[in-house]
């Protein structure tokens, strides 16, 4: 799929740049009568906002996602970054409260922590003052873990899919604007090269858009991930501890 996309823009570029070829060479010398600073001025005339709407239609889902896609992020990142502010004397302030089994004590002291990591030990401690043996206790705490996990993965593959749709919602803008240049052309028999550039380069502007949407997601997407995998390391580290203290409790 990705060669046949990659083909499909080749072929795309490939075939704008010939008509490009065709047009200049029809125009002959003409296309430099024009002086430059005539071509700098009408340039500058162009706002960077102005620029961006020449996209088209498509760029208005586009500038959607981009802003679902930043509100997705910065909204995960604060909450993976609170709930995963991890205590290293977390089980040193249990730990002499669990040798003397003292669990309703040990609960007392993490009541407060509302981070994931609390709430996998505040299930071990639970679970060993229910006499649970011991596998029981590391799968129970797994299982708090997994679900502290899947809350942090929430509209992560949102993430995902905008990576994929963005660009290809760009490349479709951009085929649609190549259509239009070809219609045009068929029915005026105009093959200038400001017929072809003009429309061409703001079509080019949703698939950089588009581009620069899923890039965007895509870094999002893996930058959080890499956050959550942390703290599925830490969090078995943290268990094993756990553990070993509710085994001298025993």
């Amino acid at each position: 799929m990705k060669k046949t996309f990659t083909n499909g823009i080749t072929t795309l570029f490939l075939t704008c740049f010939s008509l490009l070829i065709h047009a200049q060479n029809s125009m002959g010398g003409d296309a430099n009568v024009a002086p430059d600073a005539e071509k700098v001025q009408k340039v500058a005339e162009v706002s960077a906002f102005d620029f961006l709407m020449k996209g088209g239609v498509f760029l208005i889902p586009i500038v959607i996602l981009l802003f679902y896609t930043l509100y997705v992020i910065i909204e995960r990142y604060l909450y993976i970054k609170r709930t995963t502010k991890f205590d290293a004397k977390i089980i040193d302030s249990i730990r002499p409260h669990m040798a003397k089994a003292a669990y309703k004590d040990a609960l007392s002291i993490l009541q407060s922590n509302d981070t994931a990591y609390a709430s996998v030990i505040k299930e071990g401690i639970s679970s060993a003052h229910s006499n649970a043996k011991e596998p029981q206790i590391e799968s129970n705490m797994e299982k708090v873990a997994n679900i502290e996990i899947g809350k942090m993965e929430k509209n992560l593959g949102h993430l995902g899919l905008i990576a994929g749709i963005a660009p290809t919602l760009g490349f479709i803008g951009t085929i649609s604007g190549v259509i239009k240049i070809f219609y045009s052309i068929s029915i005026t028999e105009n093959v200038s090269i400001g017929n072809i550039s003009g429309g061409l380069y703001e079509k080019m502007i949703s698939s950089g858009a588009g581009l620069v949407v899923g890039i965007i997601a895509f870094a999002g997407y893996h930058l959080l991930n890499a956050l959550i995998d942390a703290y599925a390391l830490r969090i078995q580290q943290l268990n094993m501890e756990f553990i070993k203290s509710s085994q001298s409790a025993s």
